[in-house]
């Protein structure tokens, strides 16, 4: 076991931070259970690149206790827990990553990883999948498949397989209804708010909040925008979502006009320079500015760099820039996932990545037995794994189900109404 941390030192405190989130991740303990009897992963080498934080350490042990052997790095340059990582490495598992690392950094970790050389890939946002075909295609013919978590990823991988250009097959984890129903939506809305406030300190009631993008991620920050009280605007560039979003209540604008009225700024669109230096240009004085998305690429960063006269950090995670007319923009996290990037940033909360996190890991399992009889293309999670992971969460939530009666399964099966 090898590893590159900031501080061993740190493990205890993250060794603390890991058993609180297992206390409250009972869907993935019970796989982990289940993957220490069967061992469906032993000899093989898992490969990661995930937010390295207290739930993804709940999986990468999870996978360990499967039988494999686990290299992990950070799928952020933020989003590292040091002492998760420090912890990580204690337990055993092969850890590349710190907070705070450059971009040659994130890429050398991601190599490390990859010098394993493993047999299936764990990945968020696709960077380390994209490696292999970019850089490292010597290992193509070994990896026998991928999951990948975010829909950032799964828009580049789905454009890699249209093209050709994806060698082995992968998982679509994003895509699954237990992820994205509940992660996309839920998940990201409360963890992003959160941080929104925790790093400000400012009052979200009252404010005018522009949210950028009406996927399953701006659904939820929109919805609970509102119910702390914001008065949300929607901006979206398609005529389904604007529709819906409209319905739902929400006034939706091209971006010029919301730019006049917002306090504060969401994107989640998992494009580019959805925010413009001709929209801060319109921007009120005090605006924050923040994103959901995975990349920082959302707002372009580089623009506002440019219109500003002066720039400094006025709070931690939190930067200003003033204009040549006097105004301000506030800058949060650097522009990265505001939900994890952030120091005050614990990331989505631990019930809705026990959902998640449990889907990642029966799909490894998954891909150990049938990656190689798949083909080289992005594939939905088997709606077995699916309802599983439903079912263990319902039962540890103490619920159950209706069980349909004999003449509704016949009522059900029948086409012939009334015979």
């Amino acid at each position: 076991m090898t590893y590159k941390v900031r501080d061993i030192k740190l493990a205890p405190k993250g060794k603390r931070m890991i058993e609180w989130a297992e206390h409250h991740m009972p869907v993935l303990m019970t796989i982990r259970r289940e993957f220490s009897r069967t061992k469906p992963l032993k000899g093989l080498t898992v490969g990661a690149a995930l937010h390295t934080e207290m739930k993804t350490a709940v999986l990468a042990k999870t996978l360990a206790a499967a039988g494999a052997r686990v290299a992990i790095t950070g799928c952020n340059p933020l989003s590292t827990r040091d002492e998760v990582a420090a912890a990580l490495a204690r337990e055993g598992i092969n850890v590349y990553a710190w907070r705070g690392e450059t971009t040659r950094e994130y890429y050398a970790n991601l190599n490390r990883v990859l010098d394993y050389e493993p047999d299936i890939l764990v990945d968020d946002g696709a960077d380390l999948i994209s490696l292999v075909h970019i850089k490292r295609r010597g290992l193509v013919n070994r990896i026998r498949g991928a999951s990948e978590e975010t829909t950032t990823g799964i828009n580049r991988l789905r454009t890699m397989a249209s093209r050709g250009e994806l060698k082995f097959p992968v998982m679509a984890v994003n895509d699954s209804p237990t992820k994205r129903l509940f992660d996309n939506r839920f998940g990201t809305a409360e963890s992003t708010l959160q941080a929104i406030m925790g790093i400000t300190n400012t009052l979200i009631a009252g404010k005018n909040v522009v949210v950028v993008g009406y996927g399953f991620v701006g659904r939820g920050i929109t919805s609970r925008a509102k119910g702390l009280g914001a008065i949300v605007t929607v901006v979206e560039i398609d005529p389904i979502n604007a529709l819906e979003a409209a319905m739902d209540g929400f006034r939706v604008a091209r971006m010029a006009e919301a730019a006049r009225i917002g306090d504060i700024f969401i994107t989640t669109t998992g494009n580019l320079k959805v925010i413009r230096k001709e929209h801060m240009r319109l921007m009120k004085d005090g605006a924050i500015l923040c994103n959901a998305g995975h990349f920082n690429v959302e707002i372009d960063i580089p623009a506002l760099v440019k219109l500003a006269v002066k720039r400094r950090e006025v709070l931690e995670d939190v930067n200003e820039f003033q204009l040549r007319d006097g105004r301000r923009l506030y800058l949060l996290a650097e522009g990265r996932l505001v939900n994890l990037a952030g120091m005050r940033s614990l990331g989505h909360p631990m019930e809705i990545m026990d959902m998640s996190f449990a889907l990642q890991a029966l799909s490894t399992a998954y891909l150990a037995k049938h990656g190689r009889g798949l083909e080289p293309r992005v594939h939905d999670v088997p709606t077995e794994i699916d309802r599983k992971v439903a079912e263990l969460k319902l039962r540890s939530l103490g619920i159950k189900l209706e069980k349909p009666t004999v003449e509704q399964c016949k009522y059900l099966r029948s086409w012939q109404i009334g015979t």
